[in-house]
């Protein structure tokens, strides 16, 4: 009977450290993500040269302090397209998806990049580039 509640108590030890590590691990990389992270992006031409995008956002480590407050359409070569801010965090909605309509883009461009910026870094992270759709 000794022997069972010992390896009872050695098994509980073990599956509490399995958990505290995996539970330490996802922090660390938490905590280790400096920029939000474009996962996804939806493009769709609205009129000519006129284009609407939903972006989903990665952006874990969201606080009241700190969080994503935005994403933009650019060019390859950084020229502004559009810009959709974020007013609050979105700590109970991880990832998250936006809109972005109505962003004119020349003619002659063919694909832009979307990037996500938070309140304290700015932009930075993983970016999509999407082909325009009839381009």
């Amino acid at each position: 009977m000794v022997s069972m509640n010992r390896r009872t108590a050695c098994l509980t030890i073990l599956a509490t450290a399995a958990v505290a590590h995996a539970s330490f691990a996802q922090s660390q990389s938490v905590l280790g993500q400096k920029f939000p992270d474009v996962l996804k992006v939806e493009v769709r031409a609205s009129a000519p040269n006129t284009f609407d995008f939903d972006v989903t956002v990665s952006s874990p480590y969201d606080t009241a302090r700190r969080y994503a407050d935005g994403f933009r359409a650019k060019s390859r070569d950084g020229k502004d397209y559009g810009e959709r801010k974020l007013f609050h965090d979105h700590a109970n909605e991880q990832p998250f998806t936006r809109d972005l309509y109505g962003v004119k883009i020349p003619e002659g461009i063919r694909s832009v990049v979307i990037e996500a910026r938070d309140q304290q870094f700015g932009y930075g992270g993983k970016t999509r580039e999407v082909a325009l759709p009839g381009r």
